[in-house]
């Protein structure tokens, strides 16, 4: 008796499609990659956004070529008589250069002070935990609530006692009691990213709590403190309240307050502000330059912890 086994049907191949370009494009792209549509439109974003950063500093220096102080209500005009004599009038005829030292002898001198005491201060309140340490920074905080011009009177007053009214170094004091509080924010915020074993290894090596912090600690947070030195010097360069106020000699005025000298009652010279405004961008680009290789890194690893 034979068996006979029954061959299951052969089922076709099926013929596999071949992919069009586009698919094997959007196949091979990586996870988190952008297309070119959305590259392009993010590009596009940027390069408008751009333009219109770009755009007052440009119209200034536009602004600063025109000869007469009315250029700016026909602008237009400028480009067909533009010159540089503005340039040389603030730099011959005014006193540009006794702004200058003033202005980095007060900037300087409050980004050392500022800066030494948020470092200190911010390093304190991130290692060690003493008695109202919590309530310190919120008391620190508190302080950026009050507007300038409450605090100018009762400040005036005790500097007046102290004989440090129309000098550098009341001002510089007075400039830190706006700048040290945000930067021990800054400065604590960066310390809390520096492991703590790099203290505990300081003390096994014989340091003082200020050897670990001077010798270890500051090393590894120059970005932090690039961030904090920035900010103090922008703020203190561009300030204008406390130095209208504490500063009486006029070779002493900073270049915030020296600015508001082509202003009179009945009459503004803008062509000359612009001029001035221009040359005053130097010193703070050369800063900006010493210290931005540091900002980017100081900004995100300072947000990391609170």
């Amino acid at each position: 008796m034979s068996t006979t086994t029954a061959s299951a049907p052969k089922v076709p191949a099926q013929r596999s499609t071949p992919r069009t370009a586009p698919e094997k494009a959007r196949r091979a792209r990586r996870r988190g990659e952008r297309g070119p549509l959305a590259s392009a439109l993010s590009h596009g974003v940027l390069a408008v956004a751009s333009l219109i950063a770009l755009f007052p500093i440009v119209w200034l220096v536009y602004l600063s070529a025109g000869p007469d102080k009315d250029d700016y209500l026909h602008p237009g005009g400028i480009a067909g008589k533009a010159t540089l004599d503005n340039y040389a009038y603030v730099l011959q005829h005014t006193g540009f250069f006794d702004w200058m030292k003033s202005t980095l002898v007060v900037a300087l001198g409050t980004t050392l002070v500022g800066v030494l005491f948020a470092a200190t201060t911010g390093y304190a309140v991130s290692r060690m935990r003493f008695p109202g340490y919590r309530p310190l920074m919120w008391v620190l905080l508190l302080t950026q609530a009050f507007p300038i011009a409450v605090l100018i009177v009762p400040m005036y007053e005790i500097f007046s006692e102290l004989g440090l009214i129309d000098s550098y170094l009341g001002l510089v004091l007075v400039n830190c009691t706006t700048i040290v509080p945000y930067c021990t924010w800054l400065m604590k915020g960066y310390f809390d990213t520096v492991p703590v074993d790099i203290d505990e290894a300081g003390r096994i090596d014989g340091l003082s709590p200020f050897g670990t912090f001077w010798r270890l600690i500051l090393p590894l947070a120059k970005p932090g403190i690039a961030v904090a030195a920035f900010y103090a010097f922008i703020t203190a360069f561009a300030e204008v309240a406390f130095a209208s106020t504490f500063l009486l000699d006029d070779s002493k005025y900073t270049f915030a307050v020296g600015l508001q000298s082509f202003i009179s009652e009945h009459d503004a010279q803008w062509n000359l502000m612009a001029a001035t405004a221009v040359l005053i961008a130097v010193p703070v680009t050369a800063f900006f330059y010493l210290v931005q290789k540091h900002l980017v890194t100081g900004l995100t690893a300072g947000g990391t912890k609170g």
